[in-house]
């Protein structure tokens, strides 16, 4: 704790509260905070703050608990903006379901239709779909149905004709499922993302309207901090814009799509830091996703015997674009989930890296792991990016895609945690929901949101409740290199908070999964209260 001898210095607010959770390097607690401009000037006992500072405004939060502005190191943020404007398929009970809640949406005519969020395993028959109840309900749109993990989608006859994959064509990382030599509608990664390049990019107004729609509920949530993944450079101008011009609220850790044209007029120009948009990292994927078995792993998926999975990037464009990244002071976030895929991301990586880099360079989801690449890991310091809330989300089928004598690898933080001394936990939404407290529960339980399994998931690979608040505050702001300026309240930090009405800390179990947030505040803001 730091704290002024001057008498009555000035403040511009002070915060009261009944416990204050700084994360601070000795994990102290506090009871009151002094902002001015944004940002703390200390935090300690009421009496102390309050012998030492005055201020106009008062924030008394009674018996509530406050705790550094919660962060997702890794979230698709302006992708859940359009998400929560189209329909969304998550509570779908079958594919038929899907098309119906499609259906309903008010779509003008001819224009694309874009549903969001099937999941075959939670049907009660696990099989793929195909476009045939697509092309029925929907002669006149183009539609694209994207399954929950974004890697694989279903598209009608006139979303393959005008993505040109209406004949069938191989697709470098990506696979067009054909039946009798005709497309069935199935697409699998690269393939579903021809398709969404053949959709007419939004206009600057949209991307906004997504930006600021993504901003309410993620501060409904307690988030402060959002990285997201995967960023267009049009995109960027777009934060860039409603950050200058005061109504980005919250702050965002923004990672490159490392294409041609970002490259040249973004990355080229080095890293962009402004007080809520930071832009100074490259988001690649080496495969698909465990779902929908495109997941690269080291050997066949145990229910589809003879399939490895997809391999999404060449090792060579890797290879350059992790130099170009050296270059520019940028930093590498990969996205790598089956075993195979983190071996090769490793691979190229160690071309890079010395053992004492600070590179922090990161797996991201870090899911399935040989004790191998776990310890290259920690050997290279690189950041294990991981998303607790997957572990529980994806249990009724890891295993039948894995086999029980992989069940180890999979989503192992306790070792992952163990090997490294950190770790940063996001929640990869919005293929997950928003909420960072499920990502807690989760970590620290193994249970998902209703409480199941009873005794958790391989409750030995959770973590304790101090390491998961520092993974969504202090550790996942060390993973944007933001340490020095948010991710736990202390003297010249920014007053990013967030307030809870129980104690994640001291709490019961069973009351964890009934925890408000009551603020959300930002640079001394109050940008969400219930």
């Amino acid at each position: 704790m730091t704290m002024s001898t001057s008498p009555s210095r000035r403040a511009d607010l002070i915060i009261t509260a009944r416990r204050v959770y700084t994360v601070d390097a000795s994990f102290s607690r506090a009871e009151a905070m002094a902002v001015k401009d944004g940002r703390i000037l200390a935090v300690d006992s009421r009496r102390k703050i309050d012998e030492s500072f005055s201020a106009l405004r008062r924030l008394d939060l009674g018996e509530a608990f406050a705790y550094p502005g919660f962060m997702d190191p890794h979230s698709h943020f302006l992708s859940y903006g359009f998400v929560l404007q189209r329909p969304w398929l998550a509570e779908a009970s079958s594919w038929e379901d899907a098309v119906s809640i499609m259906a309903a949406a008010e779509i003008p005519s001819s224009a694309w239709i874009q549903g969001r969020g099937w999941d075959q395993n939670r049907w009660p028959t696990k099989e793929f779909p195909d476009r045939s109840l697509l092309d029925r309900a929907f002669p006149n749109n183009p539609v694209i149905a994207i399954r929950i993990d974004g890697h694989a989608a279903v598209a009608n006859a006139l979303a393959l004709a005008a993505a040109g994959l209406d004949r069938g064509r191989s697709v470098d990382g990506g696979m067009v499922m054909l039946q009798d030599g005709q497309p069935t509608g199935l697409l699998m990664d690269n393939a579903v993302d021809l398709v969404r390049a053949a959709i007419p990019s939004p206009s600057e107004a949209e991307i906004r309207q997504a930006l600021l729609k993504a901003q309410a509920s993620c501060l409904s949530f307690g988030l402060s901090s959002v990285s997201n993944a995967g960023t267009e450079g049009r995109e960027v101008l777009a934060m860039e814009r409603a950050q200058d011009e005061g109504a980005l609220g919250m702050r965002i850790y923004a990672m490159l799509a490392p294409t041609a044209e970002n490259i040249k007029t973004l990355a080229r120009q080095g890293p962009l830091y402004k007080e809520r948009l930071t832009l100074r990292s490259f988001k690649m994927y080496a495969d698909g996703a465990l779902g929908s078995r495109g997941a690269l792993l080291l050997d066949d998926y145990a229910d589809d015997p003879g399939n490895r999975g997809l391999l999404t990037l060449d090792e060579g464009e890797l290879d350059r674009v992790c130099g170009i990244a050296q270059e520019c002071g940028y930093q590498m976030n990969v996205h790598a989930i089956g075993d195979k895929a983190a071996r090769l991301v490793l691979d190229v990586y160690e071309r890079y890296l010395k053992p004492s880099n600070d590179l922090r360079w990161r797996i991201e989801h870090a899911q399935l792991l040989t004790d191998e690449d776990l310890e290259r890991i920690a050997r290279l310091n690189v950041v294990p990016s991981i998303q607790a809330v997957h572990a529980v989300s994806d249990m009724a089928w890891t295993e039948r895609r894995l086999g029980p004598g992989r069940m180890y690898r999979s989503h192992r933080y306790r070792d992952v945690l163990e090997s490294c001394g950190w770790l940063a936990n996001g929640s990869d939404f919005p293929i997950e929901k928003a909420d960072p407290l499920m990502g807690f529960r989760a970590a620290v339980f193994r249970k998902d949101d209703r409480q199941k399994p009873d005794k958790g998931l391989k409750p030995a690979q959770g973590i304790r409740r101090v390491e998961a608040l520092k993974a969504m505050t202090i550790w996942a702001a060390r993973a944007n290199f933001e340490e020095d300026s948010r991710g736990s309240l202390e003297a010249g930090k920014w007053a990013d908070i967030v307030v809870l009405d129980k104690d994640l800390l001291e709490a019961d179990e069973d009351s964890l999964w009934d925890v408000k947030v009551l603020a959300t505040i930002v640079g001394g803001e109050i940008l969400h209260q219930n």
